[in-house]
């Protein structure tokens, strides 16, 4: 992807585009460090933060934005340029708006487009950038594509609305999949869940993989991934391999806790068939830490949770977790774990509880004589 930048067009202050282009180019394949915090605009943006809120009526987010495009549209020779201050004293959904999408809808396609573009690319205040990506968002053009997806990369902030507009338009699986590779947090949740809700082809083997990055937040999207990516079918099919293994049991670590964020494994109906598949790959793979803990972790949900709360039945619910603490229990996992697990770590302390819960056998077997293990 490349996106250029006009010569004398920023000002005294670098445009957030420019900001988000200048930190990509520096590691072109992984997020932002820090989402690309601080963002140019901090100062200006902590001041606003701290204005009293007025608005108590929900529906009505978004309205003084519209307001503000109505009038700057209705004046047929006003310059893009204008609105570059003109949200400052107002509340900017980063979300879709219906208010906001409105006005992009009555003005001149023509110069809604210019206007989001103008003030995506030239913005030095998030606000009218946002209100910039929100005029894309409302549109489909294709050419608009590397535009987007570079200010995406400030996900935190712009990956909600990023995601909208890449959806929208041809090419939007393979756009918002490039955006997914490079957000985490709250951005890789707004443009997992686009990619899930749109149909999954181009996409389908890196969401089956690698779209659980070990973000609490990963609780939002996971079973839409597990559904829209149809993992019942990829687990036991032929093109399994350890990376499509090791995911299932994020998917299915994640999935057992998640109540409250997402799609929990009670109301994921092919559970018990994934669960039982994960269960006999495991047992073919080597022993490592993140395999050992994740499976642990999984059994120690089953057993502790009625069985209908996993989508089993009570012999699947008691077998499984019979069969996990098998496989947990086989020697070389045991030397393993006890070799490369940490005693000293915090994750270590809390990981002693699932431990004794299950008597896992590496966590009661004292043989080597070291204190720290004991329970």
């Amino acid at each position: 992807m490349s996106v250029t930048t006009e010569p004398g067009s920023l000002g005294p202050q670098i445009s957030l585009f420019e900001h988000a282009l200048r930190l990509h180019q520096q590691d072109p394949d992984s997020p932002l460090l820090r989402d690309g915090e601080p963002y140019p605009d901090d100062d200006l943006h902590h001041r606003r933060r701290h204005r009293p809120q007025t608005r108590k009526d929900r529906r009505l987010d978004g309205a003084d934005v519209a307001a503000i495009l109505d009038m700057h549209f209705g004046k047929a020779d006003a310059p893009p340029s204008e609105l570059a201050d003109a949200f400052h004293d107002v509340d900017v959904p980063i979300h879709h708006n219906e208010h906001i999408a409105a006005a992009a809808l009555r003005a001149d396609r023509r110069r809604v487009r210019q206007t989001g573009r103008w003030l995506v690319r030239h913005s030095t205040d998030r606000c009218s950038a946002t209100v910039g990506l929100a005029l894309l968002a409302a549109d489909w053009a294709e050419e608009d594509i590397p535009l987007i997806q570079t200010i995406g990369l400030l996900s935190d902030r712009f990956g909600s609305l990023a995601a909208e507009a890449l959806r929208r338009r041809r090419g939007g699986e393979e756009a918002l999949l490039w955006l997914a590779q490079r957000a985490a947090g709250w951005g890789r949740v707004y443009v997992i869940e686009a990619l899930c809700g749109r149909g999954v082809y181009a996409s389908r083997r890196w969401l089956l993989r690698h779209a659980c990055d070990g973000d609490y937040l990963n609780g939002y999207f996971a079973g839409q991934v597990a559904t829209a990516a149809h993992l019942h079918e990829a687990i036991v099919g032929t093109e399994v391999d350890d990376d499509l293994i090791d995911h299932t049991g994020r998917l299915l670590k994640i999935m057992a806790d998640c109540g409250g964020m997402g799609m929990t494994l009670q109301h994921y109906p092919p559970a018990s068939a994934v669960l039982a598949a994960h269960l006999a790959h495991l047992g073919r793979q080597a022993a490592t830490v993140s395999r050992y803990v994740d499976a642990a972790v999984i059994a120690d949900h089953l057993a502790d949770k009625a069985p209908d709360r996993s989508g089993c039945t009570t012999e699947q619910r008691d077998h499984l977790v019979r069969q996990y603490v098998a496989v947990l229990d086989r020697q070389d996992w045991c030397d393993m774990v006890r070799a490369d697990l940490d005693p000293d770590s915090d994750f270590f302390a809390w990981f002693t509880n699932v431990a004794a819960r299950l008597q896992l056998r590496a966590f009661t077997d004292l043989t080597d004589g070291d204190d720290r293990w004991t329970m």
